[in-house]
């Protein structure tokens, strides 16, 4: 597919109207789907902003690149847009971006456009063509710059495949590099950092031969003996790449944007002799790049693993048994047969929770090998010791008398990954003919072992009389204590909307809901986030249909689709307002969502079901003040919100 396929002249917008970030994206999202290229504009847009939330595509150099794979894509498309003045879109240098490419990836399409988006990522790493497009101001100038910039760059392309032949055949006396690029979309970021990894290279003094690992696969796949030859190797990526065939060789891990922004720093490492030697093990055949970030952030990234796993079950579970609490009391009790079977089939999913959620943050840590002992592992936190000698007694029964339950599950997940790790590092300096034996026989006996004896004699012993001392803690507040605790927990929800504070809450409610699903306490927990949650997109909803003036027509749009996400529990239907303007909305949602959980710990109102929103509200125990509390919570969230806003011809 040639490039000026997919830089359509009538979807250029030479003169961009936006002057921030959120308006940008706002713009052309719009004109994609003025266009007939998109058929939804809020969900290609919601996944845009997905996408711009692991980091910005401000790729620096004046240039942006937004992109989405996205089933509301229609035919594959760039959509090039300019302002003269710049705007500040977080981009990598801090400096206003220019020039905007928007990518529109169909999903599940075949790879013909793909190779093109490849093309004109690594066309933008060329700073004349940059300059020219920035000088430019008509559609027609923009393609001839294109197709003259794409029709050089793949004559080099060829005579730089030619000479990597050449590199990795001879001896030419400069160091020769491996390298690989990866991300998660793999549309733009794989392909800049593949082209400056190789300027940077030549800048150095070095051949490389860089592998990349995009939305149509890898290519330029590296061969065993151009590995050996090499002095060592880049991985710049944000995705799971084949490490194990690296064994023995000076690697630098780094993520993707590294590849970009520091490449000279990355090869200049290996050139130093300053990258560290890897040692793969026998799993390690598809093993994760190294996150450089912090230690809470790996840690949250861990536990979100274990909790994004975890939640079907908690969610299809606990509905399930909720539904079978209505049956129990108005149709039959106990021994009607409609109960005993949801709450058996609900039952039977909760069974699984706690070892689904340590097996997954193992898995996180340790990869494949720690999956078996966390899940072991999350089951002996399920289940009372004393039950060990005998049948197994999941944690909601009545006579598992001391689970570590849900803390117990989180504490396993972790001691079972780092555990994998501690035996991969002692077995390491095993002789190679035995390395077939430790993923099938070491890793699985020794792991399993070593959970167990902490499980049973650490965890579950301390972790259970935690776990009932906050049970009885719970259910022994007062209303003045449950207020404070209701009004924290629903305005968590709205700080970050579906960030760590928003989870952090969340977890705690269907924690303490999953430790005991008949108690009153943990349904007024579970209420509390459910109606914090579902306050911002009421909350903008409400603002957009009645103070017009104070939103723009995008906003407005949000605004009617903000209704049904409000009723169904999906806070992120408010982080586009949010992103736009979150000195204002975040606020005024906090605030909202605290008067709507002060109200559900005031009026003791439970919900014991874990999410859902108003189609749960059936099995409140007072449905009117459930309604109430969403009601009143998301006026003043919207009261607060628009009064304060500018009218949008004051922006």
């Amino acid at each position: 597919m040639d490039i000026r396929d997919l830089l359509m002249k009538d979807i250029m917008i030479m003169d961009l109207k936006a002057t921030t970030k959120a308006e940008v994206i706002d713009e052309m999202v719009h004109n994609y789907f003025v266009k007939g290229i998109i058929s939804d504009e809020e969900l290609y847009k919601k996944d845009i902003l997905a996408r711009e939330a692991q980091s910005s595509t401000g790729m620096g150099e004046g240039i942006a690149i937004p992109h989405a794979h996205d089933t509301a894509v229609k035919k594959p498309a760039v959509m090039f847009a300019r302002s003269e003045k710049g705007i500040d879109y977080d981009s990598m240098d801090g400096k206003p971006a220019h020039l905007f490419f928007m990518i529109a990836a169909p999903e599940g399409g075949d790879n013909t456009h793909l190779q093109a988006l490849a093309a004109l990522s690594q066309v933008l790493m060329n700073p004349d063509v940059v300059n020219a497009l920035k000088a430019s101001t008509t559609a027609d100038q923009v393609q001839d710059i294109f197709a003259k910039a794409v029709a050089e760059k793949e004559a080099q392309n060829k005579a730089e495949e030619e000479a990597e032949k050449t590199a990795a055949n001879t001896n030419s006396g400069r160091p020769y590099i491996v390298a690989v690029t990866a991300c998660p979309n793999g549309i733009a970021h794989t392909y800049m950092a593949e082209e400056n990894l190789k300027k940077a290279a030549k800048a150095l003094g070095a051949d490389i031969k860089v592998e990349t690992n995009g939305s149509e696969g890898v290519k330029h796949r590296l061969t065993a003996d151009e590995i050996s030859r090499a002095v060592g190797v880049v991985i710049a990526a944000d995705k799971k790449v084949e490490m194990g065939r690296f064994d023995g060789k000076p690697l630098v891990n780094k993520p993707v944007t590294a590849g970009i922004q520091h490449p000279e720093d990355l090869i200049q490492q290996v050139l130093d002799g300053n990258a560290s030697v890897y040692h793969a093990t026998g799993d390690d055949s598809s093993s994760s790049a190294e996150s450089d970030g912090t230690v809470w952030g790996n840690i949250y990234k861990q536990l979100m693993n274990g909790i994004s796993h975890m939640l079907p079950f908690v969610i299809g579970g606990g509905i399930l048994i909720a539904i079978s609490f209505i049956v129990e009391q108005y149709m039959g009790g106990a021994k009607a047969p409609a109960f005993i079977f949801l709450n058996s089939a609900g039952s039977l999913a909760f069974a699984f929770m706690v070892p689904v959620l340590a097996a997954y943050i193992a898995e996180s840590i340790g990869d494949k090998p720690a999956l078996m002992p966390g899940f072991v592992g999350g089951f002996m936190a399920s289940i009372a010791n004393s039950s060990l000698g005998g049948a197994y007694h999941v944690n909601f029964q009545a006579n598992s008398t001391s689970p570590s339950g849900f803390l117990g599950g989180i504490a396993a997940g972790f001691i079972a990954g780092y555990l994998v790790l501690g035996l991969k590092k002692l077995f390491a300096g095993l002789p190679r003919s035995v390395e077939g034996m430790k993923p099938m026989l070491l890793y699985p006996i020794f792991g399993l072992l070593f959970i167990a004896l902490v499980m049973y004699y650490v965890i579950n012993p301390i972790f259970s009389t935690i776990n009932i001392w906050i049970t009885h803690f719970l259910n022994g507040m007062g209303t003045g204590n449950l207020v404070l605790l209701t009004l924290v927990l629903a305005g968590m929800m709205s700080i970050d909307m579906g960030g760590p504070f928003n989870k952090a809450a969340y977890v705690f409610a269907s924690g303490a809901f999953a430790n005991d699903p008949k108690s009153a306490t943990a349904a007024i927990l579970m209420a509390a986030v459910m109606v914090g949650g579902m306050v911002p997109p009421f909350a903008t909803a409400i603002g957009t249909a009645f103070f017009k003036n104070k939103y723009t027509e995008d906003e407005r749009r949000a605004g009617v689709t903000n209704w049904v996400l409000g009723f169904s529990f999906i806070t992120e239907g408010a982080i586009p307002f949010a992103t736009a303007d979150p000195g204002r909305v975040i606020p005024s949602c906090i605030i909202g969502s605290a008067v709507s959980g002060a109200i559900v710990g005031a009026m003791r109102i439970g919900i014991p079901a874990p999410h859902g929103g108003f189609w749960v509200s059936p099995l409140a125990t007072n449905i009117w003040g459930y309604f109430l509390a969403v009601i009143v919570g998301s006026i003043v969230a919207a009261l607060i919100m628009s009064f304060w806003k500018k009218p949008v011809s004051d922006k």
